[in-house]
């Protein structure tokens, strides 16, 4: 039996990401247990596991295409998500290394797949079916990050451990693994645009030298920054309204794909949002009023997930765009914005400490590196084309009667 319905291979696709948040996140949330019945109590040990995890991200989005070239998308997709699937040693490791070893395998399985959600995309669905399944994956890992955020407990009564638990999300990942092999995903004889000549091959160092891929990467590590910020310090500085974020998160993204769906442009809702983010991200962390910090936290969730959809159509729109530029493409924005926000995290941590444990200068630093994603905006090319006007419309026009009426609709529908 072979999948061939676009629709279950995007099912597949989606819940295997949902597994993977649910499955890394309650390995962290679980962290503590984990810990203690390995009987390892070292700060510098557990920071250990949050560097691994990082060198995962970087190194995972970095290699990502080289494994997509060399396998193809279809295999790289499983070996991703049977990287996934060792998340299964988290509960059962033995040892604080193979716990590490697990980790850093899980994580390098969830850098892998992110990045292949977009050849997959690209390969199944039309260019306007596109900005849709896109917001769709890109929500994917706020909604397991939000089922174990808010319902972690209740499914740790339902199965009766928390070990059982994770061990449970990961079996499911591995289920999904082999149902993935089942799609019937044959490279197409040529990638192409219409009315454009696609380019055949497209290397790292083709990715290197094209100054789009720096000037997107770069327009997201700012806030990607402020993100793991927000999880791993904002709740050590007193400021824990983290879950609104992910919360209204989710309803940004839905809104956003809603958006792009009507609105073809790119850049204004790109540029305007990265605006209200960095005015939300200085209310949520310098005002002293709670519920400042509250609304703050909800609309910074709803705008930074809102422009997701455009950001991730824009490689996709691209001229002379193939499946394997945009694996290049989108492996390079992940590993460029994960180095450097990485960077970002050090500096702010480095800050805290040279100051005492004072986070103001750790919280004027993110908010400047905030602003990275509305100054890339105008760095970025507008990629979405305005309506045109068909044959139906032309009758419609025809059918207003006068010639001032055509004029006013005539400018009307190109306008839109």
């Amino acid at each position: 039996m072979k999948i061939t319905n676009k629709y279950v291979v995007e099912t597949i696709v989606f819940i295997s990401y949902v597994l993977f948040a649910m499955a890394w996140v309650g390995g962290t949330a679980s962290m503590g247990q984990i810990m203690s019945v390995m009987h390892v109590d070292s700060l510098a040990s557990a920071s250990f596991i949050s560097g691994a995890v990082t060198l995962a991200k970087i190194v995972g989005t970095f290699g990502a295409a080289w494994i997509a070239i060399k396998f193809g998308i279809k295999y790289a997709f499983f070996i991703a998500s049977l990287f996934i699937a060792i998340g299964l040693l988290t509960p059962l490791a033995p040892n604080y290394e193979l716990l590490l070893l697990s980790r850093f395998l899980m994580g390098l399985g969830g850098a892998f797949m992110i990045v292949y959600f977009n050849p997959i995309v690209m390969h199944w669905f039309s260019p306007e079916e596109r900005p849709v399944i896109n917001g769709l994956n890109a929500v994917a890992f706020n909604i397991g990050t939000g089922v174990v955020l808010w319902k972690m407990a209740a499914i740790n009564q339902f199965t009766g451990d928390w070990k059982i638990s994770l061990i449970t999300f990961s079996i499911a990942s591995l289920l999904f693994s082999f149902a993935w092999l089942l799609v019937k995903f044959e490279p197409e004889s040529a990638d192409k645009n219409k009315g454009d000549e696609a380019i055949e091959h497209y290397s790292y160092m083709d990715g290197l030298k094209d100054k789009f891929n720096w000037a997107y990467g770069l327009t997201y590590s700012g806030l990607l920054a402020f993100y793991i910020c927000l999880f791993t310090f904002y709740p050590k500085a007193g400021i824990s309204q983290s879950k609104w974020v992910i919360g209204f998160g989710i309803v940004g993204t839905l809104a956003g794909i809603l958006y792009s769906k009507k609105i073809p442009q790119r850049l204004p809702v790109i540029r305007w949002s990265g605006a209200v983010m960095v005015i939300t991200i200085i209310g949520l962390s310098f005002s002293s009023s709670e519920w400042l910090q509250t609304l703050s936290a909800i609309v910074l969730g709803f705008f930074i997930f809102f422009p997701v959809t455009a950001l991730v159509s824009i490689p996709h729109e691209l001229p002379k765009m193939t499946s394997q530029r945009i694996t290049v493409v989108f492996s390079l924005f992940y590993s460029i914005s994960y180095l450097l926000s990485t960077i970002v995290l050090w500096f702010f941590g480095k800050l805290v400490d040279v100051n005492q444990g004072d986070y103001t200068a750790s919280f004027i630093l993110i908010s400047l590196v905030s602003c990275t994603f509305f100054i890339g905006s105008f760095f970025l090319p507008e990629t979405g084309r305005k309506k045109a006007v068909t044959a139906d419309d032309n009758n419609e026009i025809q059918r207003a009667g006068t010639d001032e009426k055509v004029k006013i609709n005539k400018e009307k529908l190109c306008a839109e």
